[in-house]
């Protein structure tokens, strides 16, 4: 085997430098759900208030187990200034203290678009596809090392632009739904910032060689799928 930066090495060999393994990474955004179809009639006015009331149920279901994942994450970290970090998004879901969290912040805005607690709590709206997607994401946390379900919260990076498109864009094209609803888009914007770095640190860090690199880029784009196959079932199940 060729030593590093021998004149036999393979250049597909040689682990990208931090900033090319970040450029790499962040170069999946164009994979995101923000430019899926459904996404983007529901930011562009174009569906109904059926259509959006389905999504906000469906995405609840991802919602709360969100803090499943990140509780099967930290389960599986012997880390403890890891563990001291990652617990935050726990609680910026559930609620603590005075918080009431991101899961109550959904409930108003399902609220807000007219889907009562009752119905978005009993989960009666939620597609099979989307159920799978979501229990399969938890799962791979669950069974992976920590450093791999770290690196596929790394969706996170493309979130604030899509929560900005909401904000900007809904009072005037969804005048129906109540502003105060809106609460969660603007809570995540800087809480998705706050995230990604530490999450972005873990995965630089972790994944040094360029055949962990290439698994990285696996695992985000595992994570993106997901992402992008639940809004096909709720296109699916919705749209007209």
């Amino acid at each position: 085997m060729a030593k590093p930066g021998s004149a036999f090495e393979r250049s597909d060999d040689v682990p990208w430098t931090r900033e090319q393994f970040e450029t790499q990474l962040r170069a999946l955004g164009v994979r995101y759900h923000i430019h899926h179809p459904f996404n983007i009639r529901l930011n562009s006015g174009q569906c109904s208030p059926e259509e959006i009331r389905g999504w906000v149920a469906n995405r609840f279901y991802y919602q709360i187990n969100i803090p499943l994942k990140d509780a099967a994450i930290l389960s599986n970290c012997e880390d403890r200034e890891t563990r001291r970090l990652w617990v935050q998004r726990i609680l910026d879901h559930d609620g603590y203290g005075d918080d009431p969290g991101g899961i109550e912040a959904w409930a108003c805005l399902a609220d807000a678009v007219g889907l009562s607690r009752d119905e978005l709590w009993s989960l009666e709206h939620v597609v099979p596809g989307v159920r799978f997607a979501v229990d399969a994401y938890v799962n791979f946390a669950r069974r992976v090392p920590w450093q791999e379900a770290v690196c596929s919260s790394l969706t996170e990076m493309f979130a604030p632009q899509i929560h900005k498109d909401r904000l900007s864009g809904w009072p005037s094209l969804y005048p129906w739904i109540e502003q105060k609803g809106l609460g969660y888009f603007r809570s995540r914007i800087p809480l998705a910032t706050r995230d990604v770095e530490h999450g972005l640190a873990v995965t630089l860090d972790y994944f040094r060689t360029r055949a962990m690199q290439q698994r990285a880029l696996e695992i985000l784009t595992f994570k993106l799928d997901i992402l992008w196959s639940m809004l096909d079932a709720v296109e699916k199940a919705y749209s007209q």
